[in-house]
């Protein structure tokens, strides 16, 4: 399995190499990435763990909410996460940032902000938006880009999945097709399927689909036998820092972590995930919890 970008193939016999050498091999080698399950209870605390990762109130974050709709006369402009960031975080330098034209968002011009932003932040929607607007562009290469200098990607529902290598519920027509038209995510989490609103909307099975495809829709350029499922509900988020995330938000959070190289033919569903609750942490590099919680 490859993942391509602009040219760059990163071969994934490679990455088994950097792991070797304590490079992380599914989170990110800098920086940090908080994945939010979609919600709103919570959304000051987590998004405030977002913006203090990014710098607090001398952060540069750009928002972008493309995810939000396809209509040209949507006010794009309008964000209340950005207003969030701006009137109760008090960050000085808040940019709403997008487009649906690849080209533009292969400009130099467009990636400006994205280039001395501290962290970036993709709101909710609809996932697909994201990877056809932004995928394989300029401002892709920006994304990862600022988490080479150590900054922070956030995103929440849509924002959250699009972290993620696969694009889980990326097909055009609907969103309760796991595996469809748009495949492809940004890959701050590589070899990794992410769901969101997990229980509140009784999806715990939904990513069981994805790791089995019985349909065999998957591209060939994903490897999903090996491939990580992380559902994340409501009001919950995990906070990443190379190859470890913590769960943060509310009260008994729950994340779902579904490794089907564990799976054998009589693996009932209910026994395919593994329940990692607010407060507790996981490795992903070895996919188990971590029993004595290490700082992230």
């Amino acid at each position: 399995m490859m993942r391509q970008f602009k040219g760059l193939v990163v071969a994934f016999s490679t990455i088994a190499s950097l792991s070797a050498m304590g490079t992380p091999v599914v989170g990110p080698p800098k920086g940090s990435l908080v994945i939010m399950g979609g919600g709103g209870k919570e959304m000051t605390s987590i998004f405030g763990k977002f913006v203090s990762l990014a710098g607090g109130a001398k952060a540069r974050i750009v928002i972008i909410p493309t995810a939000a709709s396809s209509a040209p006369g949507y006010n794009y402009k309008r964000s209340w996460v950005a207003s969030l960031a701006r009137e109760k975080m008090k960050v000085a330098e808040v940019t709403v940032l997008h487009t649906h034209d690849r080209s533009v968002a292969n400009t130099a011009e467009f990636v400006e902000p994205i280039k001395t932003a501290t962290g970036i932040w993709f709101g909710g929607g609809r996932q697909w938006r994201l990877t056809k607007a932004y995928g394989g562009t300029l401002a892709e290469k920006e994304f990862h880009e600022v988490l080479g200098r150590g900054g922070v990607i956030g995103g929440s529902s849509a924002g959250a999945t699009i972290q993620g290598s696969f694009l889980a519920r990326g097909d055009t027509s609907g969103n309760t097709i796991m595996i469809g038209d748009v495949q492809r995510g940004f890959g701050f989490l590589r070899n990794t399927a992410i769901d969101q609103h997990l229980i509140a909307r009784g999806r715990e099975r939904d990513l069981i689909k994805v790791l089995e495809d019985p349909h065999r829709k998957m591209h060939q350029e994903f490897d999903r036998a090996a491939m990580l499922g992380i559902g994340i509900d409501e009001d919950v988020a995990i906070v990443v820092r190379g190859d470890h995330f913590e769960v943060i938000g509310k009260e008994q959070g729950e994340v779902l972590v579904y490794d089907p190289r564990k799976w054998v033919a009589t693996t009932r569903d209910e026994e395919k995930w593994e329940t990692i609750r607010t407060g507790e942490s996981f490795d992903l590099k070895v996919r188990k919890i971590i029993e004595e919680k290490e700082g992230l």
